[in-house]
C-alpha cells in the first residue's frame, strides 16, 4: 500500500508524534513522516524527530503576520508533497486560509470527548463539572475551534480521586493509540466527510487494528 505523507505541526514534548514514530517503525501504520515543524525552538519534539533521522523544522512566528507564518508553513508542505497534516500538540489557533488551502487534510487530537469541554484545560474543565466520563477526540480541524467533524474517539473513566495530573495522564496514553488509528483510516481512505459527519468503512479494519 501506498504510504501517506505526513507532517506532524508540534510544540512541545512529543509523545503523540512518538506514538506516530513508533506505529510507523512496528510497520503497523501506512504513512512516513515528511516532517515536523515546531513553533517552538527548544521544543523536545524536535529532539525525538532527528533521533529518528526525520527532517525537523523550526519555523520561527516572532515578528511575523500570523498570515505570512502560515504561508511559510504552508510552503514547506507543499515542497514536500504533504498529503496530511497532524496538530499534534500545536498551541496556536491555525487560520481560515491555511485550513482551505489544506482542506480536510489537517486533523487535530483533543483531551476530551467533543463537544464536550473545548479549548485548553479539557481536562481541569472536566473535573470541574464533575463529569463522570471524558476522554480523547481526533476531529478534522476547521475555523471553528475543536468544532470540526469528529474521526474517532475514545472514552476514559474519571475517578473520584483524579487531579489534572491523573486524568491527563490516562487520557494521554489513550491518544497514543487513536491518533495512529485515525492516521490509518485515512491512509486506507476508509473516510467520508458528509458536512459535519464523518462515514467510516470499518469493514475488516478492526482485525487489523489491534
Amino acid at each position: 500500500m501506498k504510504k501517506i505523507r505526513l507532517a506532524v505541526l508540534v510544540s512541545g514534548r512529543g509523545s503523540n508524534l512518538q506514538s506516530i514514530i513508533d506505529n510507523i517503525e512496528a510497520g503497523k501504520l501506512d504513512a512516513q513522516i515528511a516532517c515536523v515543524i515546531s513553533d517552538v525552538e527548544n521544543a523536545q519534539a524536535l529532539e525525538r524527530a532527528k533521533k529518528h533521522k526525520l527532517e525537523a523544522l523550526f519555523i520561527d512566528p516572532q515578528g511575523k503576520v500570523k498570515e505570512d507564518y502560515y504561508s511559510e508553513i504552508a510552503k514547506e508542505l507543499e515542497k514536500r508533497g504533504v498529503e496530511l497534516v497532524i496538530l499534534a500538540g500545536f498551541m496556536r489557533i491555525v487560520p481560515p486560509s491555511f485550513l482551505k488551502k489544506f482542506e480536510n487534510v489537517v486533523i487535530n487530537i483533543h483531551p476530551s470527548l467533543l463537544p464536550s469541554f473545548p479549548g485548553l484545560h479539557a481536562q481541569k474543565q472536566a473535573l470541574d463539572a464533575g463529569t463522570k466520563e471524558t476522554g480523547c477526540t481526533v476531529h478534522f480541524a476547521t475555523p471553528d475551534v475543536d468544532g470540526g467533524p469528529i474521526i474517532v474517539q475514545q472514552p476514559v473513566e474519571v475517578w473520584e480521586d483524579d487531579d489534572e495530573e491523573t486524568l491527563s495522564k490516562r487520557i494521554l496514553a489513550e491518544e497514543h493509540k487513536l491518533l495512529p488509528k485515525a492516521i490509518q483510516l485515512m491512509a486506507e481512505n476508509r473516510i467520508l466527510i458528509q458536512g459535519k459527519h464523518v462515514l467510516i468503512n470499518w469493514k475488516d479494519f478492526e482485525d487489523k487494528w489491534k
